[in-house]
Formats: C-alpha cells, sequence, structure tokens
C-alpha cells in the first residue's frame, strides 16, 4: 500500500527569499517528516500597501535559485498567474483541484503571522483547509500567538504526536530556532551598498547583484 505523501506550503512575497524562509521551511518539513515543501511566490498580498519592487520573474527566479540544493523542495508559479490580491483560502481550493485534501496539506507560516489569522480573508473557515504548522520567530512566541485565537485552541496538535486519520485539521505549534532576517532588512542594506552574504543564499545574492535589483551595485558578498 502506497504511502500517504504530504506538502509542506510557505508563501510569501519573498522580494527576496532569505535564510529566514528557508529555517521555517526546514523545520516544519524536519518536525513533520513532510515529503515535500512547495513555495509559493505570491502576486499581490493583500497585507501589504505597497507592490514588491522585484518583478514575479525575477522573484519566481530568486526562489528557484534558493532551494536549488534542496531536493525536496519546489517552488510553483501558481500565485503569480493569478491576477489581483493573493488569499491563502484560494491557494488551497487550487491545491485541493490538484488532487491534495487538506489532510495531506501543512501549510507553513510564522508566529507573527498566525498572531493576526483572526483578519484573514475567510477566517475561520480557511482553517478546514489544511493543516496550519506556526513556526516560532523571534520577536514573537508561540505563547503570544496562540494566546490571540483562542477559539482554535481545540484544533491544537503537538508535533512529535501522530495526527489522527479523522479528516480533521490542525494547529501545530513547532519550536524552532530561525534566524532573525526580513527582507526589509535586506532591500535596506542593498541600498546602503552593505554586504547581504549572511541573509540570503549565495546564487540568491549573486542573482540579485547580477540583475541589479533592490538597486545593488558591486560585490555584496563583502569581498575586495
Amino acid at each position: 500500500m502506497t504511502a500517504v505523501r504530504t506538502i509542506g506550503v510557505l508563501g510569501g512575497t519573498f522580494d527576496p527569499i532569505h535564510l529566514g524562509h528557508l529555517d521555517a521551511a526546514e523545520a516544519a518539513r524536519t518536525a513533520l517528516h513532510l515529503d515535500e515543501i512547495r513555495l509559493l511566490p505570491l502576486h499581490d498580498p493583500p497585507h501589504r500597501s505597497a507592490s514588491p519592487m522585484a518583478s514575479a520573474f525575477h522573484r519566481f527566479a530568486l526562489v528557484a535559485l534558493a532551494i536549488a540544493d534542496r531536493p525536496a523542495y519546489r517552488v510553483s508559479e501558481m500565485e503569480l498567474v493569478r491576477p489581483g490580491h493573493s488569499y491563502t483560502a484560494d491557494s488551497l481550493r487550487a491545491m485541493h483541484a490538484e488532487g491534495w485534501t487538506p489532510s495531506q496539506i501543512f501549510f507553513i507560516l510564522g508566529a507573527d503571522a498566525f498572531a493576526e489569522i483572526s483578519a484573514w480573508r475567510e477566517f475561520p473557515a480557511v482553517m478546514d483547509g489544511a493543516h496550519f504548522v506556526v513556526i516560532a520567530r523571534p520577536g514573537t512566541s508561540l505563547e503570544a500567538a496562540t494566546a490571540r485565537t483562542p477559539e482554535l485552541r481545540h484544533r491544537f496538535h503537538r508535533p512529535e504526536d501522530t495526527i489522527p486519520n479523522d479528516g480533521k485539521t490542525r494547529v501545530i505549534p513547532v519550536e524552532a530556532r530561525t534566524r532573525d532576517i526580513s527582507s526589509t532588512t535586506i532591500r535596506a542594506r542593498l541600498g546602503a551598498r552593505e554586504p547581504i552574504a549572511d541573509l540570503v543564499p549565495a546564487a540568491v545574492a549573486r542573482h540579485i547583484v547580477v540583475h541589479h535589483l533592490y538597486g545593488a551595485v558591486g560585490d555584496l558578498h563583502g569581498n575586495d
């Protein structure tokens, strides 16, 4: 009998992708033994007041370069080719149409994002579309994030415990050490002509330099 496959999904503007994103994805993959990680660069995130600085083409390329040496990772253009705002509920419905069931999908987000989940479109119904994996983030503890959504407490499930095969989706808090990095910080460093080698994979830094993204010039690895 073929084992049921599981997939972790991490969406984001990825403007640009950085090591903090990859830390969160890997923490979820390791804790829950996920078969695949799918990264979804978003076309037009509803929570941002400004459009992404890099084009959809470059953001897709940056994600592809960031995960090139990670066999279990994939990047999807699903959100980039869909017009309008990118909503998690729509992404999950698209994955259901591909044949994934809610119990196979593990939607990955940071504790800071989960703290605001009650403001998401189609909440709380969106929680039925997948398991939600909440990764600890610097500055936002799991306790603080989950305390803001007491109505979801009945869904909480420890990552070390087997998830019952009952068709219900869970919220799975995962303690992890993720690097305290933001895309905003990276863009600020680039604007100040400072190196970013400690914030992004080397291939991502090279692409940013070659294509002069975010105002990049010269060698951003701090070399002479």
